[in-house]
């Protein structure tokens, strides 16, 4: 595939302009180039950032996807450090999740209450 620009990135895959600035800012895009004063991305860049959509997505904080990008980028030899990550983001989540099912439980309690 041929570089893109921001514009065409932004356009064909709908990540956000913010991502593409933090992702150039952590100076994790090696493989992106300047061309006729714009960036362009490669396949590799486009992965990446794919991947720091999908740490957002699943709740990482910018500090966190940064630290996880910056991890993955070194190689296979972090690989328990990045699922140590995902098991506590996992493990965090669960426990939102179990915190809103007591609400829901609470409010069908009270629901239920009312009808009496």
């Amino acid at each position: 595939m041929k570089n893109m620009t921001i514009d065409e990135v932004i356009e064909k895959y709908g990540i956000p302009l913010h991502i593409l600035k933090e992702y150039e800012s952590w100076g994790l895009c090696g493989e992106v180039r300047k061309v006729m004063d714009t960036w362009a991305y490669d396949d590799s860049d486009l992965e990446r950032l794919s991947m720091i959509m999908t740490l957002h997505e699943i709740g990482f904080n910018n500090e966190e996807v940064e630290n996880y990008m910056r991890l993955l980028m070194e190689g296979a030899s972090t690989e328990g450090v990045r699922v140590k990550m995902l098991n506590q983001k996992r493990d965090s989540t669960l426990d939102e999740i179990h915190f809103k099912e007591k609400q829901l439980d609470t409010m069908d309690y009270l629901r239920n209450e009312m009808r009496k």
